[in-house]
Formats: C-alpha cells, structure tokens, sequence
C-alpha cells in the first residue's frame, strides 16, 4: 500500500447503486483525506454491437440470462490498459460471487497491502464462465445467501479495507478493537448517562482503573464471543489468563 492509498475501480451494470454510499461518512472522509479513490465503471459502456448487450440466455437452455464476457473483458482491459489474462503482474481483479471463499476481517486486512483493487460485480444468474476462469484472479463472498447483484457485496468489501487503511479513522487503534479484528467478539459499549431507566452502566467502567477496565473488557469479549460465536475460539490468540476464564465459564455451565 504506497502511502497508505488503496485505488478501488468497480465494474458493475448499476452504477448508480455507489452514489449515495460511496458518498458519505468514513468512505467519502478517506477519499477527500487521499487515502482512497473510488472509480465506479459501467460495463455496458463496453459493449459492442447496435444495442449494446450486456447479457444474453445460458447455452444448454435453463432460466435466467447470463452476463457475456466481452463487456466485462473489454471494460477490465480498457481500465488497466493491457490484457490482465495470464499476467503475473496485474493487481488483484475480484469477482464477487457466492460461490466465492467466505469474506473475513483477515482477508480485508491482506487486501490493504495492495495499492490496487479491481472488483466484477456479477448480475443475472452469474457471469460466463470464462471471466471466472481466466479473466478473475479471486473469487469473495459475504455470506451463504443470494442477493440480486455483486453491487452490496462490493460496498461491503470496500468498507472493510477503507477504515483499516491508516489515518482513516480518528482513533489509530479502533480498528484493532472491532469484533473480528483479533478474532473475537467486541466487548460492550457504554456511554452517558450512567443511569437510564433504571438500568446502570458497570461498575467498573465509572471505576477510572484503566487495567481493570481492560481486564473486564477482555473479559466481556471472551465471553460474549464464547456464547455468541464459539467457533471463532478455536483460532483466536488467548493468552493463558483467557484460557482459564473461558474454563470458568464452562464449569459455570455444567
């Protein structure tokens, strides 16, 4: 990542669907700050023909239309300059497709080092499979679901690598204490007033005892990722104090 920059460039058949997203809060912040730039493309503006088509029925019959692969191909080549096919060279060019490997805070981290992202949003019942195989060089999905378009899951990722991009949020290491970030859950959050319709914030945050607010935040992540998320342990870094307190809470519930 050359001076913390990370350059997006998003072929999709809506463009439109990025205005109003890319155009607020913390996306629009690191664009302004330099540490991002966003450059949403539309593929139809690549195909060829009197009615520039952009998808067309599947071969071997069945439902649905299929996204052709000139636009996209043309659209990725025109954009980067060169043919990417094959190339060891070309930056990361990612279809978002459920079929995909499952979207992670580790993989956003990854994708932070690179100073060039190219995201395919797919439409229809999928692109040709010749864009898969050769033009894409990775595959992400944001969950066992269908949605109509890879346009949501495109914002979604660009979300992720955008606030760990540095000095795009205001406090250096809220990213570090995000659910997922180091493999658990995020503890509770408070904030004034103290007392809300009969229900107080712990004690022990009113306390002003910073080591034991970060030992009852651990805590409290540990625990929360314990009863929530429990998968997510088995990879997370515990330390031997957190060990023990999740053998706590299984004792507590024999």
């Amino acid at each position: 990542m050359a001076g913390g920059v990370v350059r997006f460039d998003i072929f999709t058949l809506f463009p439109e669907m990025f205005s109003s997203p890319f155009d607020a809060s913390i996306i629009r912040r690191a664009c302004e700050a330099g540490r991002a730039t966003l450059t949403v493309h539309n593929i139809r503006d690549y195909a060829t023909g009197k009615h520039h088509m952009t998808d067309d029925t599947p071969y071997g019959g069945g439902g649905g239309m299929v996204m052709k692969p000139e636009p996209i191909w043309n659209a990725v080549e025109r954009v980067l300059g060169f043919d990417p096919a094959g190339r060891p060279d070309v930056p990361p060019l990612i279809l978002l497709t459920p079929q995909g490997r499952p979207f992670t805070q580790a993989m956003a981290r990854e994708l932070t080092a690179h100073e060039r992202l190219l995201l395919i949003c797919g439409r229809y019942e999928g692109v040709d499979e010749r864009v898969r195989q050769y033009l894409a060089t990775d595959e992400i999905s944001i969950g066992d679901y269908v949605l109509t378009g890879g346009e949501v899951p495109a914002m979604v990722v660009v979300d992720a690598i955008i606030r760990l991009i540095p000095g795009v949020l205001g406090d250096p290491g809220a990213a570090a204490d995000d659910s997922h970030a180091s493999g658990l859950l995020e503890y509770p959050h408070y904030t004034r007033p103290a007392l809300y319709r009969g229900y107080p914030v712990p004690e022990v945050l009113l306390s002003g005892h910073h080591a034991e607010v970060d030992r009852w935040r651990r805590r409290e992540a540990l625990r929360r990722t314990y009863e929530r998320r429990p998968d997510l342990l088995a990879h997370a870094d515990l330390s031997q104090a957190d060990r023990e307190f999740l053998a706590q809470l299984d004792a507590e519930e024999d």
